[in-house]
């Protein structure tokens, strides 16, 4: 892709994935609703705070049997859409596998920059090191999960402590071009976020990192997710590249609402190793 020879609609298509697939609404309708009920009927440890703000909470939810592993996944929309309650059905399969899981919340833009939400992540997972043997959790196991923008952040904290490996679904790397689309009007990113925040520019964190996308997901998608496995596979650091067949920027969650799912198998394999 020529970059500098798309015009300002071409470039903005580029990144819209709602736009690039048709029952789009539908399906996260779908996964709203269910995530609803599903949260509904899990209400035991949801809405816990790390920080003083409105969505800076935690959902939580503890495995039956103490000292399981754990799935953390950060939900996307491009840094300024979305809520971790929309996402909690994706808990189940875990649940079902004898995990946790737990999903963080942050602030959106415009409110946040893009550095801000990082540094709120950042400060959830302190908490969450802090607190997971209370919630039956053993910090030594856990997963840190993200799809779409959630893949960006989940890549940039790969390094925390409390993190033994990764799983970016979907994921923008390279955030150059997304200043030259209408995502900007909200993110406004600065140079040095870009540089900074960037996981294409920054030095790989030598875990285990599991990077997924559909194969009808939009070009920039995929070839972002192909050079960061690229790179990281060129200093050989553990992680494979897994591309889920027929699968949309959408309909690749299905993969991990199926507790034999390629996602979820792959995810577990990351403890088990």
């Amino acid at each position: 892709m020529n970059w500098g020879s798309l015009t300002q609609a071409e470039r903005d298509a580029a990144y819209n994935n709602s736009a690039a697939v048709p029952n789009s609404a539908a399906l996260v309708r779908e996964r709203n609703e269910a995530s609803a009920a599903f949260r509904a009927a899990h209400d035991a440890a949801l809405d816990l705070p790390y920080a003083a703000g409105a969505r800076t909470k935690w959902d939580f939810y503890p495995a039956e049997k103490p000292g399981a592993p754990c799935f953390i996944f950060i939900h996307g929309g491009y840094w300024q859409m979305n809520r971790r309650e929309d996402f909690a059905v994706l808990a189940a399969p875990f649940l079902s596998r004898g995990w946790s899981v737990a999903l963080p919340g942050y602030s959106l833009s415009p409110e946040a920059r893009l550095a801000q939400i990082v540094a709120e992540l950042r400060m959830a997972l302190d908490w969450f090191g802090e607190n997971a043997k209370a919630h039956g959790v053993a910090p030594e196991k856990v997963v840190l999960a993200g799809w779409s923008a959630g893949a960006h952040l989940a890549v940039l904290l790969l390094g925390h402590p409390i993190v033994i490996a990764g799983l970016a679904i979907s994921g923008v790397y390279e955030l150059g071009p997304i200043r030259d689309t209408y995502l900007n009007e909200k993110l406004r990113l600065s140079d040095a976020e870009i540089v900074e925040l960037s996981p294409l520019r920054l030095p790989d964190i030598p875990k285990p990192l599991l990077i997924a996308y559909g194969s009808r997901e939009l070009p920039v998608l995929v070839e972002d997710s192909r050079a960061l496995h690229a790179k990281r596979a060129g200093a050989h650091f553990a992680g494979a590249l897994i591309p889920i067949a027929g699968a949309d920027h959408f309909t690749v969650l299905h993969d991990l609402q199926d507790a034999y799912g390629e996602l979820v198998r792959a995810a577990e394999g990351l403890v088990l190793a």
